[in-house]
């Protein structure tokens, strides 16, 4: 596995994340406060577009590092739950490092 999977992974991880917080911040400010009625649909479906690219990296790199349907399920719904994606990429990233060791090229010697 190439480590240009996990970083790809990461960043939409985080993304993701980031825009679901922007999302909750703006329904609290259209549903509690009435305002922020347009601003709420565009963060709405940025993030739509940014949890279906999310929802590819994850699935590479899922299959590529051979998970259980379980654990790439759960992966794979973090995007959707405000907060969890930073934890479940922390999870990630510590199970997934080994295994880009493990596929390191050996150094050559002189």
């Amino acid at each position: 596995m190439n480590s240009s999977v996990l970083t790809r992974y990461r960043v939409m991880a985080y993304v993701t994340a980031v825009m679901l917080l922007a999302l909750c911040a703006c329904m609290i400010a259209k549903y509690g406060f009435e305002v922020g009625k347009d601003l709420t649909l565009v963060v709405s479906q940025v993030h739509g577009v940014l949890y279906i690219i999310y929802l590819i990296f994850a699935f590479d790199l899922g299959s590529k590092a051979k998970w259980p349907f379980g654990k790439l399920l759960w992966v794979l719904v973090a995007g959707t739950i405000p907060t969890a994606a930073f934890f479940v990429e922390r999870q990630v990233v510590r199970e997934v490092q080994p295994l880009l060791a493990e596929n390191a090229p050996e150094p050559v010697k002189a």
